[in-house]
């Protein structure tokens, strides 16, 4: 399976970054003229390649118009002929689709399906119709990247540690040298995405030939349960990534705030429109509603972001080479009993960059990561197994009367899980409450007859409150 990876530019020169960006919009000129000629019947739909545009395009001469270097335009040709099949393909998806609502005879739609894998449906005018709806000859809006092959460009190693991409410019034997913010060297095909000032690097790689890191893991079994606050809380009682919500809630309040006043310069600059003031109207929209800083910021949250979780991760690592994790595949349960600004800041909750770091993270270092059914975790108190209280961060045990941090708490049940006989990964949680309860039955029935006195269950609660903290 192949797995997409990405390194990011660091502090990359402005005018290195000009350079790059004149060279992809002269490559989206390239992409546009594919599209033009050859995104029709008569073209890749006519099962042209690649290759046969190319030669085209040697023979007559076209490719002298793009002033760019020749395997700079024949890999975007190849990329945008590419996209044009695969645009077919898809297309293909929804016509297959109205042949079985339109017909129920066998033959009939045999000789559907087979007209159209092989791309003869310009024949039929059912299938040219469904096709061409679904099809359609769209312009190219991609000028802003690079697809760089294999042999291409290469990679060194600074004095202070740093890596360099060494890419090729607009002019014969001049490299552009990327500063990385990885020591990982990319390989293969790269296609880099200039967006705000920045270079993305995407490259991909084999799953089962993941980079491996020199770092070593611990080796001890770790239970770790995801928050919000913060990103990972251990079964130690030690928590990781402690400035995920801040950095999380901080970011949902100013995208607030910068909408709210968005949405008020793009009324005024409709209400000029209206009345005739176009210049007006183009003047908002041109310098107070572009989309330049704007997706700049989010790049660079995510990169805040990822950066954050990936350290947790690695702090977790150091210790484990065992990781007990919850499924983070699951959807997040009870957002629609929250309230607006609770759901906004959810909204931006990264775990699938938290599932991302913890199946890297593992795999590069060595480590087991071991997913278990995460039901009620969060609810059962470790010690008796009764369902609690819950009360923010705190649980409330209803018959040991301790007070356990949630967080710890679950990350001590979510490592028992992993060697729970009866409750798998995929048990509906509906029979997991079952399960415990029964249990929990189980645990009372064996209990002395306690002191009624309250005394020692406030002294136990109050101690342990104070241990957790």
């Amino acid at each position: 399976m192949k797995v997409t990876r990405i390194a990011y530019s660091r502090q990359l020169n402005p005018g290195k970054y000009a350079a790059l960006a004149e060279q992809a919009a002269r490559l989206g000129r390239v992409r546009s003229e594919v599209w033009q000629r050859y995104g029709s019947v008569c073209g890749v739909g006519g099962g042209l390649s690649g290759r046969q545009v190319r030669d085209r395009w040697l023979a007559d001469g076209t490719y002298l118009r793009f002033e760019v270097l020749a395997n700079a335009w024949k890999e975007t040709v190849r990329d945008a002929v590419d996209d044009i099949a695969a645009n077919l393909a898809a297309a293909k998806v929804g016509v297959r689709r109205a042949v079985a609502r339109r017909t129920s005879d066998p033959l009939e739609r045999k000789r559907l399906f087979t007209a159209l894998n092989a791309d003869r449906w310009g024949d039929d005018p059912f299938l040219a119709r469904q096709v061409r709806k679904r099809w359609r000859r769209g312009c190219n809006r991609t000028h802003d990247q690079i697809v760089v092959r294999a042999d291409k460009y290469n990679t060194l190693m600074d004095g202070r540690g740093r890596l360099w991409l060494a890419v090729p410019g607009l002019e014969r034997r001049n490299l552009i040298k990327i500063p990385l913010s990885t020591t990982v060297a990319p390989v293969g095909t790269l296609r880099l995405i200039l967006r705000g000032g920045r270079v993305q690097v995407h490259y991909q790689i084999d799953d089962g030939q993941m980079p491996t890191s020199k770092r070593p893991c611990g080796g001890q079994a770790i239970g770790v349960d995801k928050g919000y606050t913060e990103a990972l809380t251990d079964s130690d009682g030690e928590r990781h990534g402690i400035r995920l919500g801040g950095m999380l809630s901080a970011e949902s309040d100013r995208l607030k705030e910068r909408n709210r006043r968005r949405a008020r310069l793009r009324s005024i600059a409709n209400t000029a429109a209206q009345r005739g003031n176009h210049t007006k109207a183009a003047r908002i929209r041109a310098n107070n509603l572009g989309y330049v800083k704007r997706d700049r910021q989010a790049v660079t949250h995510r990169a805040q972001v990822r950066t954050e979780i990936f350290s947790a991760v690695h702090r977790v690592v150091d210790k484990a080479d065992t990781v007990v994790a919850e499924d983070l595949t699951k959807t997040f349960a009870g957002r629609k009993t929250l309230g607006k600004n609770i759901n906004r800041r959810l909204a931006g909750w990264t775990k699938g960059v938290t599932a991302e770091a913890l199946a890297n993270v593992s795999e590069r270092r060595g480590s087991v990561l071991v997913h278990v059914n995460a039901a009620y975790t969060s609810q059962v108190c470790h010690r008796c197994g009764v369902l609690g209280r819950r009360a923010g961060d705190r649980l409330h045990c209803t018959l040991c009367g301790v007070v356990w941090q949630a967080d710890v708490n679950a990350a001590i049940n979510i490592l028992a899980r992993a060697g729970d006989p009866d409750i798998a990964l995929h048990t509906p949680h509906q029979r997991v409450k079952q399960i415990l309860l029964d249990r929990a039955d189980r645990h009372r029935t064996r209990l002395p007859v306690q002191d009624s006195s309250p005394t020692p269950v406030r002294a136990e609660s109050e101690s342990s409150e104070t241990a957790q903290e």
